[in-house]
């Protein structure tokens, strides 16, 4: 054998070795590193609802608009709410005036003396004064309910927020409780990533994380806020006398169960776009 081909032998040998020692080191890093293309932009969602019922007169906002916290978004009929103040106020100046009567019937009779009026009396004038107080105390809690509602017909923004999937139009009619508008909160993004619970021993709190969304080469940092304390097992039910249903089928091949982790975002880079619903890969980089 000759040194020339020795030397090629050593070489490819070297070469071998390497390229096996480099598999091995990126086998063992996706193995262990903790990072996943599975993950999941999520954020606040409030869902805005009318507290009185009655037809949208007017729409104040349009779709994908920004909108700050206390600004109009739509207003319901004011009028009916209007006669109802208006039926409210003179409830209540029937009660005051049936109240003062009752308590100078009271006072009159109480200064008569038993002589002339029974005690009996006395303690009837008293009673019907105390019916008068409270009927009273009821109508003014009526007319500021009523005042109340005529200010919840204008519908207003309880938090920062972005408008978005508006289909609210004007003449529509807002039942109490129903969600005719979705605000996304402005700066309540944040990132689910859903790892492989083999991967979760190399996470902790606190570890710093990059997020490449699809599409986007900027990276968004962010770090490990929390890791998920449960999911469904859709394995497993309840019976009719609450014993566990469990499926006879077991797969010799096992897939590893995903865990949710939230993730805070820390840095969004200016020139990247974010919006719920985005998907991304997520790599942890655990502190050592």
């Amino acid at each position: 054998m000759t040194l020339r081909s020795i030397g090629r032998f050593l070489l490819t040998l070297a070469i071998t070795a390497l390229a096996i020692w480099l598999g091995y080191i990126l086998w063992q890093r996706y193995l262990n590193t903790p990072w996943t293309r599975d993950g999941v932009v999520r954020a606040h969602i409030v869902d805005i609802a009318a507290d009185v019922p009655g037809r949208v007169v007017e729409l104040a906002v349009h779709d994908n608009e920004t909108v700050k916290k206390g600004q109009l978004l739509f207003r319901i009929d004011p009028d009916r709410y209007a006669l109802v103040i208006r039926h409210a106020e003179a409830q209540l100046a029937s009660a005051q005036v049936t109240l003062a009567l009752r308590r100078e019937q009271a006072k009159r009779r109480a200064n008569l003396g038993p002589d002339i009026v029974a005690s009996e009396h006395n303690e009837d004038a008293a009673l019907a004064e105390k019916a008068a107080e409270a009927v009273y105390a009821q109508d003014r809690a009526a007319l500021a309910l009523a005042r109340l509602n005529l200010q919840r017909t204008r519908v207003l923004a309880p938090v920062d927020g972005v408008i978005t999937n508006l289909i609210l139009r004007q003449g529509d009619y807002a039942t109490t409780g129903v969600p005719r508008i979705a605000l996304v909160a402005s700066h309540s993004f944040w990132i689910y990533g859903y790892f492989e619970q083999t991967r979760l021993a190399h996470i902790r709190v606190g570890d710093p994380v990059d997020i490449t969304l699809l599409g986007q080469r900027p990276i968004i940092k962010g770090r490990v806020e929390g890791i998920s304390a449960a999911i469904a097992d859709r394995e497993s039910s309840e019976s009719d006398r609450l014993i566990a249903n469990v499926r006879p089928a077991f797969n010799w091949v096992r897939l590893a169960a995903r865990i949710p982790v939230r993730i805070k975002l820390t840095h969004i880079p200016k020139n990247v776009q974010i919006a719920a619903g985005m998907i991304g890969t997520v790599v942890v980089k655990p502190n050592r």
